[in-house]
């Protein structure tokens, strides 16, 4: 069975670009980015960016709708977006991913004009890395926010995302 990936949650103020490889299941069903509830991205990309504020208030807006998360990732220049337009995989992991097709990445300087930086979330987004270079900007390869990365801590990830985006953002 060929799965259809999600589109890409980006802007026309999109500075800073994170590529995942594929959504998991979870997010495939409820059709949200970064949807398994255990999954940091939410909260590491909300760490950076709203670092100044308090903990129970980035807390907050990380627990917030999808829409609300989407609208505030969004108004802070970061999209979101995978490798993989479609592939085959049976659960949520890269490893099983089969015939896989590649996302439309050309476009992605006419869509985002403010684009500065790629992220790519983890190894198998990465491992296209050449495509994204094609279109000239910095590449960046971030730990995955993925449960399954239980080998580096929440704390190490952030400290490595942070190095990476905080540079491309405006944070508050």
């Amino acid at each position: 069975m060929i799965l259809h990936g999600l589109p890409p949650l980006i802007a026309p103020n999109t500075r800073v670009l994170i590529l995942g490889s594929f959504p998991g299941v979870k997010s495939l069903e409820t059709q949200q980015y970064y949807g398994h509830p255990q999954n940091h991205f939410w909260k590491l990309v909300f760490s950076i960016v709203f670092r100044a504020f308090s903990p129970s208030r980035r807390q907050e807006i990380c627990a917030g709708s999808y829409e609300i998360r989407s609208k505030a990732l969004l108004a802070n220049g970061i999209g979101c977006w995978d490798m993989y337009a479609s592939c085959e995989r049976e659960g949520s992991l890269d490893s099983a991913i089969r015939n896989a097709k590649l996302n439309d990445l050309a476009s992605l300087k006419k869509l985002c004009p403010q684009l500065q930086a790629i992220a790519h979330n983890g190894g198998e987004s990465y491992s296209h890395a050449k495509h994204t270079q094609a279109l000239g900007l910095p590449v960046y390869k971030l730990p995955s926010s993925s449960p399954a990365n239980a080998s580096w801590s929440f704390e190490r990830k952030l400290l490595s995302w942070q190095e990476a985006l905080a540079p491309h953002l405006k944070t508050s």
